[in-house]
Formats: structure tokens, sequence, C-alpha cells
């Protein structure tokens, strides 16, 4: 793992039309940048930019020989600025309803130029993340070798978009803001058939609580210790502007005349991305390209699947990432 960098980028146009300052932080993992082949994953919504190693986040994805092998790539992760992980206050993002995830998508970019990288092999990443990763296609049709999409889609739906709301809500009216947001999340990523599944209605020792009322407390008190409030706005936030700023026309112009190979990877249990969404999104374009593919993980876990189904997950990012390939 290599320690925190920072980038810095002036006067930044937000798709809002205000000019900010940007501190984009980021790490690299693997093969120095000119020695491989360039994998940028994208983190999800709680998650940073240490994605291997000890505490990386997706180290059963990332890593010595690992589906995505630090002995063959570079990998590369940025930090969505605001979210706090390089722990300096000056970066945390107050203005939050000013930022997209297509400014996101941009900021990547602008990073990668900095890096003097204009051209990736994948660009990968689970909810938010993949949202991301739909962006920067968009912005760059040609750059891309290999778009992987996860438990996600490139734009948001009336049911995401309305429990943003909710989240927000929770967010500035709470005492307890991030702890009682993250309860009511934790139910979004997960499925009934998931809790059922850990838990079976089963009481603590103490017989005053229930065992599923005590894991969601956790998780609320979990992200309390480590997140700021800013940031969970922020990132809440950025999931209702999924794919505002493109149309139907746009997704289909982009598969028409981009290289890009598009691997869908949805979830048949995702309350939060529908796998029905990414069908009709593959749907649509099936009939336009032929660099496509899509899978499905089944699984009982809901949207948080991603981060738990494992062995379904590489079985299908092994017909990517074994592929032979040159830099």
């Amino acid at each position: 793992m290599k320690r925190i960098q920072n980038i810095k980028i002036a006067n930044f146009l937000l798709q809002s039309g205000e000019v900010c300052k940007i501190n984009l932080s980021f790490q690299t993992f693997g093969l120095p940048i000119g020695m491989a082949p360039i994998v940028l994953v994208n983190h999800a919504l709680t998650g940073n930019s240490n994605v291997a190693g000890e505490n990386g986040w997706w180290n059963d994805v990332v890593g010595e020989n690992k589906v995505i092998d630090t002995k063959k790539y570079t990998i590369i992760a940025f930090n969505i600025p605001g979210n706090g992980y390089d722990n300096d206050a000056e970066n945390l993002i107050e203005n939050y309803k000013s930022f997209t995830t297509k400014d996101i998508a941009s900021l990547f970019w602008k990073g990668l130029e900095y890096l003097k990288v204009n051209q990736l092999f994948a660009v990968i990443g689970g909810s938010l993340g993949g949202a991301i990763a739909w962006e920067m296609a968009f912005i760059k049709p040609n750059a891309i070798q290999n778009l992987v999409p996860i438990a996600t889609n490139w734009k948001a739906n009336d049911w995401l978009i309305g429990n943003v709301l909710v989240q927000d809500a929770i967010l500035n009216n709470s005492r307890n803001p991030i702890h009682d947001a993250r309860l009511h999340a934790m139910l979004l990523y997960r499925t009934p058939e998931s809790l059922t599944a850990k838990f079976n209605s089963e009481r603590n020792d103490n017989q005053n609580s229930y065992k599923v009322e005590s894991w969601l407390l956790h998780h609320g008190e979990k992200l309390t210790s480590r997140f700021e409030l800013s940031a969970y706005k922020l990132m809440n936030h950025l999931l209702k502007t999924i794919g505002e700023s493109s149309t139907e026309n746009d997704l289909q112009d982009f598969a028409k005349n981009s290289p890009t190979k598009i691997h869908q990877i949805a979830i048949n249990s995702d309350y939060f991305f529908a796998p029905n969404e990414n069908i009709k999104t593959h749907n649509l374009l099936s009939n336009i390209s032929k660099n496509l593919t899509y899978h499905e993980i089944n699984s009982i876990h809901g949207h948080d699947a991603f981060l738990i189904e494992y062995e379904s997950l590489n079985n299908i990012l092994k017909t990517i990432f074994n592929s032979k390939h040159t830099i």
C-alpha cells in the first residue's frame, strides 16, 4: 500500500456553476504507473482509497494473487473529495448539495491527467463508485477499455431519490444524525430474508432486546466513530445526482460510439439498485452494441451482496481481469 497523496485542483467549475478549490487525495497499489495496465477502483458511500492490504476494504478482490492482482496491475483509488479519509477538516465540504456524481467523475479525470494517465484498462466500483464509473465513461468514451459497474446503474430512479430524501432529513434533523441515518440505511442495504437468516428473531442474553437491534445499533455507533457528518451528507446526496445530466439517448450514443466493454453486475435481491433497472439498461443497449455483458449475483443479502458474496463476484471478475492485455 502506498501512502495517501494529494493533488490540489484550483478553480474547479462545478455543474452548479460554483467554482471551488479541491484537494483530491488518492492511493496507488501494485506496480508503478507506466509499468502495467491501470485499474481505477471507485469506492462506495462509506469506503475510501484504501482498497487493498491488511485493512483494505476490498482486499477480497484487490491484492497479491487476488482477481485484481497487484503483481499484474497498477491500481489507483481516489477519495471522493469531502469523504474525510485524509483526516483534514479543511477538506470537508459543507455545500454538499452543489456537487454531483458528474463533478466527482470530472475530478477523477483531472487527477488521472495529473498522473499522466489517459487510458485505463478498467474502471470498477460498487454502488456509488460504480455510478461514478458510468459518469467517467460518458465524459471520456474512448479512454476506458472495461467498464465494470457493480450493484449500481447509470441513472438514479425514484426509489433511490426518495430514500436519499429520507436520509437527508435524518441527517439534518436527528440529535444523533449519523447513527440514526445508518440504522435506516442498513435496512435498505439488506433484505428481510438476509436478516431472518442472520438473527431468526433471537433475543440477546439479557432478553431485553433482539439481536437485530443490537446489530443495527452497532453499525450506527461504528459509523459515527469514523465518519464526519458533512461527509455522510455529501455521499448520500450524490446518490440522487447519478445520471441526472444524461438521457437515454446519451447512453445509447455512448454505447454506439465507444469501444468500451460494459460489464454490468447486478444483484437479484438489491433494493437500492434493482436488477430490473439493470436489465432495462442492458436491453436498451443490446441492439446497439455487442460490447456488453450482464451478470447477476444470486443472494439473499440485497445491495450489500457485493461486499459479501465474494466467491460469486470473483468468478465474474476473472473473465475480465484474467484476460491477456498490454499497457
